[in-house]
């Protein structure tokens, strides 16, 4: 946080010096606003790191995963948080796990496992396919990246399937996903199996 801080302060100081580095409106606004997201955060608001406004990806979870299934967010820490909000109608009935990458989300405790891209079967606290419900955002969307997380995606995998690639024999939703803060990637979402998103 005093990082983010000293970060604010040294790019909002005029300098004369046209070397020194600078950040474009839009890019101090979007960090001004994620600071104040985190520094405005409650302890009873620990279901909120960095989440976006959407519910609809959490209910196709709950309902895909089934009454006791377990969800693993791979990449995917949106949903983990709609679920243990408890926002989402059976989120009670369904365990999850967050696999990421960014150490905020250790917050979570068990729930969390730190998530490399680049090692892809890194997993000792995930066995294989013991997941019935995977669903995967991969951090970028480069061949490499979508290759390996295809890869974490087939481990843990009993079989169902909801992420934002076509390398796992899925299918694309006509549903098109906006997340709150209008992000610019432009993604689809894909599944393997028969889904209301898919008309």
């Amino acid at each position: 946080m005093l990082f983010l801080s000293l970060i604010l302060v040294f790019l909002t100081m005029s300098d004369s010096d046209e070397d020194a580095p600078a950040l474009s409106a839009h890019t101090l606004a979007a960090l001004q606003d994620f600071y104040r997201d985190t520094s405005s955060s409650s302890a009873s608001d620990q279901f909120t790191v960095g989440a976006v406004g959407e519910d609809w990806l959490a209910e196709e979870a709950v309902r895909e995963a089934g009454e006791g299934g377990r969800i693993a967010c791979v990449s995917a820490p949106s949903v983990y948080q709609k679920l243990k909000q408890g926002s989402v109608s059976g989120s009670d009935r369904v365990s999850a796990v967050v696999l990421e990458y960014d150490r905020r989300f250790s917050t979570y405790g068990e729930d969390f496992l730190f998530y490399d891209y680049n090692e892809p079967l890194a997993l000792s606290n995930a066995p294989p396919q013991s997941f019935d419900f995977v669903i995967a955002d991969p951090p970028y969307l480069s061949e490499e990246c979508l290759t390996k997380v295809a890869q974490t995606v087939k481990y843990l995998s009993k079989g169902k399937v909801l992420l934002c690639t076509e390398l796992l024999d899925v299918k694309m939703c006509s549903f098109l996903p906006k997340h709150n803060k209008n992000l610019s990637n432009e993604f689809r979402c894909f599944v393997n199996y028969p889904s209301r998103l898919l008309s």
